[in-house]
């Protein structure tokens, strides 16, 4: 009876295991498993760059809804990314020197992505007659690009030519 209770105990302690090929999921190539690293997924800045690029396509064939829709999306997920990286570049300050780094430099790249999508759009709601709508792209242009940028010094002339300020910047 004392061999029976024993049973279980050398199974757990041998083992009955063949510990050879127990795992069976390999990566013949690492850069495939990386799914959001390809063209053509949501959360990255090729993708905001084609939606910018569809909004221009729209233009040219006249049919500016369909541009306004296509630089929203490619603004909203500019914003989206520049917060993720933002946020990421915070929890790892102090703990990973490396990570920051990347942040920072995907960061100022989403950052330089999402002015290029407020000029676009603002461009557009000015050539619509809707110059109250342009006006908070152009100052978020220059907020996140800095006034001495070439960005920022055009949407500051055209927040002069829309009236909105008088005074002329001469960075």
């Amino acid at each position: 009876m004392k061999f029976l209770k024993l049973i279980p105990i050398i199974y757990i302690f041998f083992g009955n295991f063949p510990y050879k090929n127990l795992v069976h999921a390999e990566v013949k190539n690492p850069e495939e498993y990386k799914v959001l690293t390809t063209n053509g997924k949501n959360l990255s800045i090729t993708n905001v760059k084609y939606y910018l690029s569809q909004g221009d396509l729209f233009i040219k064939n006249g049919d500016f809804d369909k541009a306004k829709d296509s630089y929203l999306d490619a603004r909203k997920l500019a914003k989206q990314l520049a917060s993720f990286y933002a946020d990421l570049n915070t929890a790892f300050k102090g703990v990973d020197a490396r990570i920051p780094n990347e942040m920072q430099k995907k960061g100022k790249e989403t950052l330089q992505i999402l002015a290029e999508s407020n000029e676009r759009l603002a461009s557009l709601y000015v050539k619509n007659k809707k110059p109250e709508v342009a006006v908070p792209l152009l100052i978020e242009i220059i907020r996140i690009m800095s006034p001495s940028s070439p960005e920022g010094k055009e949407a500051y002339k055209t927040l002069i030519e829309l009236g909105f300020v008088e005074t002329t910047y001469k960075g």
